[in-house]
């Protein structure tokens, strides 16, 4: 692994998951302004691991994620983090449940399946660019549980669990995540 892993991040949450997960590497946050609209998680990163100036011995990586629900017909996917305005949990959860009892009642037996993707881009020194992508699958609640994590973890519940990510400890959800499951198929491209 490179000596120095530069993650295209401002997120403070986001930063301490990788580091947690990809223990044992030094892990740095490096913001950027990259406008996310492209149409895929992978564009989005890609997007932003592009803007990542490398120094020797550096590697970089960005990651674009969100939360696919199946009776929305995958949305809000690409927008979940500017599904609600400001995005905290709090406003997250609330509209993505009300937007889930709006097709409820729409159409009849819905479910409410749902999945965390998480796309991670790597920048390698000599430019090349690789993707990872890892995939949590579960299903929304009705109310908000739970006071770890962050984004819309009070409400999804991953398969054959019981407990919310944010009624988790955090090396539970660091075992179970989409984002862990990305960066598990990172370490062994880097």
């Amino acid at each position: 692994m490179a000596t120095r892993l530069i993650v295209a991040t401002t997120n403070k949450h986001k930063l301490r998951e990788i580091g947690h997960i990809l223990w044992g590497t030094s892990v740095r946050g490096q913001g950027s302004r990259i406008k996310e609209d492209g149409k895929t998680f992978e564009a989005n990163a890609i997007k932003k691991v592009k803007a990542i100036k490398l120094f020797p011995g550096e590697i970089a990586i960005a990651d674009d994620s969100g939360l696919m629900v199946d009776c929305l017909g995958g949305k809000p996917g690409v927008r979940s983090a500017r599904f609600a305005s400001p995005p905290t949990a709090e406003n997250l959860c609330r509209k993505l449940l009300c937007a889930i009892k709006k097709a409820e009642r729409r159409t009849w037996n819905v479910g409410r399946g749902a999945r965390f993707v998480c796309v991670i881009a790597v920048k390698y020194p000599t430019g090349k660019i690789k993707t990872v992508r890892g995939v949590c699958r579960g299903k929304i609640i009705h109310e908000m549980r739970g006071k770890h994590g962050f984004g819309y973890d009070p409400i999804f519940v991953p398969a054959g669990y019981r407990k919310t990510f944010a009624e988790m400890k955090p090396a539970m959800k660091n075992r179970l995540s989409h984002r862990a499951k990305a960066l598990h198929k990172l370490k062994s491209i880097i």
